[in-house]
């Protein structure tokens, strides 16, 4: 493949790629433009294979809509888009080999002053490695083959590009008319909105905006309901108009509905400026009501076409739109968007006996009393499940039945029996395919698991589920703009106990595990030996729930996950320590070679094994609330390590001494390592380090100050303590805190014991030349022994600063 093909073929394939294309086949697509991939299939002369690639995986991209179709009803197809999946991680596996090969070859030539390596010099340094990749390579094109074999086989239309040109409508739409004597638990919220609708606060405002947002199946649109056909709305309004707008907007129906509904007359015009006349003509100077329900298109541009003919309205009136995504709650909204909450457990109960039973409670039938209480705490108040349930027992008052109904998942029923699955699932079918990813490896965290922003992201980053950004934006940015996304469609929940944390839904978090399939697996019973056939082969990413005590039984089926990525224990609030067989590391890392994320956070353990350096595609490691002493020096050739986390290891005394080698570390954190005696040498090498704790200023050893000065990118909170070591204040200039804008919060800290008898005049000399930049929002100094605050302190220097805090 000569450089003119090969880049044809890159474009070409990228150009397949910018399709909407499902997850996994995205992530294939993706590895077959990696450069270095590129440079190895030359040098191996595995160019046949690559283009035979390509045509395969051109002809399956035509019939992926049909497959993922057909895969709910079709055992053969979903068992092939299983392998196909199982194909990308593993193709996946081996270039992120090769770039990691690539990366140490040219940090080991740079310091020597070797000239840069061409494309496939590195490659002609062959290796048994290398022979090994060929191998699997061609391992990989017979799966190729046998896929685009069976393929044939299963009788899968084409479509022009892949997705189908008729899109699936999901749930019938609702329109205005509803039976109010089955709504329960909105008294409050049809109170409040009434309040918004018809209260002097905006009346005299002109045409305003209110979104009611929530999750699908929560009950925006009953609520909607419920105020279109309230008497006083009916008495305020001189019209009402409702219209479903839907995921496939389209102005000229919209504004024909609109017409329809205010007017009761039939409109056959298709001209959307003479529909817009008729609609402004109708609402001028009237005071009117008009609900859009279900809005889910995100253009600005599109909503201020379709609202034009609104603002002939009188003052007073009001379009209500109901959404799951906040993001067109923002855009449109003129009043602060009323966020519909689950209902109380009593509520649900009422509508699963009024669905169920034909009444309101279980006094006619007391035997079903306790299953249906179980029944409806697997709703978790949502309005939609207890209403689906209810209704799938309503001919039936067997208590086997209802049993049946209990031990069964959601997800399992029919969608011609569940309004909840195609619910649920139209929300994950309108996300983009880098947020479909991200949603589906958050099917490892247990229901009801409260997790903080940062650590998602980090995982998500480890994972490679983060895009490069683009320009100068930071990968753990996107992978915060990622959360935010699928934060303001509703798949994640701000927790009601911490502002800082958030949780899934219970339906959400089924909806994750069944997208996911057997790739990810969370095992949330605490119990020592697990059934091995629960666990599929082809797993990647796994969790569990620790327990008090976890001996070598509970992981024996570990080792024929070799594949594994993913090995996290997650431990439940206020468990305390945890214990972990001593032998348990030391077994099984040799086992789990492809390991991306590890984790023994929680676990009294107190060494790791040196074949932890054996995990080439290691990317984050966290063995937070451990008895770590030390780290093996091992752990400093894993240069794809991108995080770590040893906050809260008491008995950390030493960093091992060649931690500069983890060049590719961006986010450490040691807080409240206690007995940490300092920075290991080299600090400064950690270019890429963008989140750094703590800075322990070693005694007799300034040098971790000074390389502070190299660490460009830092941003976040810093705290520099132990800086009664610091000697020269030279050292503490090199630190060049002033050229580093992106810090947001600073601790400068003296040790509590120090002896306050010795002359401290020279702190003063050292605070100085810590100059922060003017961006810094918090500062905080500490058991500082000088007599007199920092010039830099006296003047008006930090326009931003929200807190100043000056301690002992």
């Amino acid at each position: 493949m000569n450089t003119g093909e090969s880049s044809f073929f890159v474009s070409s394939v990228k150009k397949v790629g910018e399709l909407l294309l499902p997850p996994f086949i995205q992530s294939l697509w993706d590895q077959l433009v990696v450069p270095e991939f590129l440079d190895f299939v030359r040098g191996a002369g595995l160019e046949e294979n690559l283009d035979k690639w390509k045509k395969t995986l051109s002809r399956i991209q035509t019939m992926l809509d049909d497959a993922e179709e057909k895969q709910h009803s079709d055992r053969a197809v979903k068992e092939w888009l299983d392998d196909l999946r199982d194909l990308a991680y593993d193709l996946d596996d081996i270039v992120d080999e090769l770039t990691t090969e690539a990366s140490k070859a040219e940090n080991q030539d740079r310091p020597s002053k070797v000239r840069k390596l061409t494309p496939v010099a590195w490659f002609t340094r062959l290796t048994p490695s290398h022979f090994k990749i060929k191998s699997r390579l061609g391992e990989i094109t017979d799966r190729f083959n046998d896929i685009e074999t069976r393929k044939n086989q299963l009788n899968l239309k084409q479509t022009a590009d892949g997705r189908s040109s008729n899109k699936r409508r999901w749930t019938a739409a609702p329109t205005s008319v509803m039976n109010d004597s089955h709504v329960y638990g909105r008294e409050k919220d049809t109170e409040a909105m009434l309040e918004l609708l018809l209260g002097e606060k905006y009346s005299k405002v002109g045409v305003s905006v209110i979104p009611i947002l929530g999750m699908g199946g929560i009950g925006k649109t009953t609520l909607a309901q419920l105020l279109f056909n309230d008497e006083k709305v009916q008495s305020f309004f001189e019209l009402k108009a409702w219209a479903c707008v839907s995921e496939d907007f389209d102005a000229v129906r919209v504004t024909k509905a609109i017409i329809k509904s205010a007017t009761a007359e039939s409109c056959d015009e298709t001209d959307l400026n003479l529909l817009q006349v008729q609609v402004k003509e109708k609402l001028k100077g009237k005071r009117f009501l008009v609900v859009l329900d279900d809005m889910w298109n995100e253009s600005y541009h599109d909503w201020t076409i379709l609202c034009a003919p609104f603002l002939a309205g009188a003052p007073g009136s009001r379009i209500v739109i109901t959404t799951r995504n906040q993001r067109v709650s923002s855009m449109m909204s003129t009043i602060p968007a009323y966020c519909l909450k689950v209902l109380s457990n009593d509520a649900c109960l009422s509508i699963f006996t009024q669905h169920a039973l034909g009444t309101s409670n279980f006094s006619a039938h007391p035997n079903l009393k306790d299953i249906g209480e179980k029944i409806v705490e697997k709703c978790k108040g949502l309005p939609l499940a207890a209403k689906t349930l209810g209704g799938l027992l309503r001919t039936t008052l067997d208590r086997y039945e209802w049993e049946g109904i209990l031990k069964s998942k959601i997800w399992d029923i029919p969608e011609e029996r569940s309004r909840i699955v195609p619910a649920l699932m139209l929300s994950y079918h309108h996300l983009p395919s880098h947020l479909k990813r991200c949603f589906a490896y958050c099917s490892i965290l247990p229901k009801d698991y409260e997790f903080e922003e940062e650590q998602v992201v980090l995982l998500w980053m480890a994972e490679g589920l983060i895009q490069p950004p683009k320009g100068n934006k930071q990968m753990k940015d996107l992978g915060s703009q990622y959360f935010c996304d699928l934060l303001s469609r509703s798949f994640f929940q701000h927790s009601s106990m911490k502002k800082s944390k958030f949780l899934m839904h219970d339906l959400i978090n089924d909806l994750a595990q069944w997208v996911a399939g057997d790739i990810c697996f969370k095992m949330e019973d605490r119990i020592e030996g697990i059934n091995k056939g629960k666990i599929s082969k082809r797993v990647r990413h796994l969790s569990y729930l620790g327990d008090y005590f976890d001996g070598a039984k509970k992981f024996e089926v570990f080792s024929e996950l070799t594949c594994l990525r993913t090995f996290m224990p997650l431990m439940l609030p206020n468990m305390g320590m945890c214990y972990l067989t001593h032998d348990v590391p030391f077994k099984l890392l040799s086992k789990l070679p492809c390991l991306r994320v590890l984790s023994f956070s929680g676990y009294r353990i107190v060494e790791l094994p040196d074949s932890i350096g054996d995990l080439k595609h290691l990317r984050y490691l966290d063995l937070s609330y451990t008895q770590i002493r030390g780290l093996p020096e091992s752990i400093t050739t894993l240069c794809t390590l991108q995080t770590l986390i040893l906050e809260r290891c008491s008995y950390l005394v030493e960093l091992p001494s060649n931690f500069g080698n983890l060049v590719n570390l961006r986010h450490f954190n040691i807080l409240n390592a206690y007995k940490l005696e300092g920075m290991p040498p080299q600090i400064g090498k950690l270019t890429s380090l963008q989140t750094l704790s703590n800075l322990i200023v070693r005694k007799d050893n300034c040098f971790a100050l000074k390389d502070l000065g190299y660490l460009l990118h830092l941003r976040g909170t810093l705290i520099i303590s132990r800086l009664e070591n610091a000697i020269e204040p030279r050292d503490a200039s090199d630190a060049k805190l002033i050229e580093k804008p992106n810090l947001a919060a600073l601790c400068l800290e003296w040790s509590a014991n120090v002896d306050w008898s010795q002359d401290r005049a020279s702190e003063l000399d050292i605070l100085n030349m810590l100059h922060p930049n003017k961006s810094l929002k918090e500062l905080i100094v500490r058991c500082y022994g000088g007599t007199e605050f920092p010039t830099w302190l006296k003047g008006h220097s930090f326009p931003h600063m929200v807190l100043l805090r000056i301690e002992n």
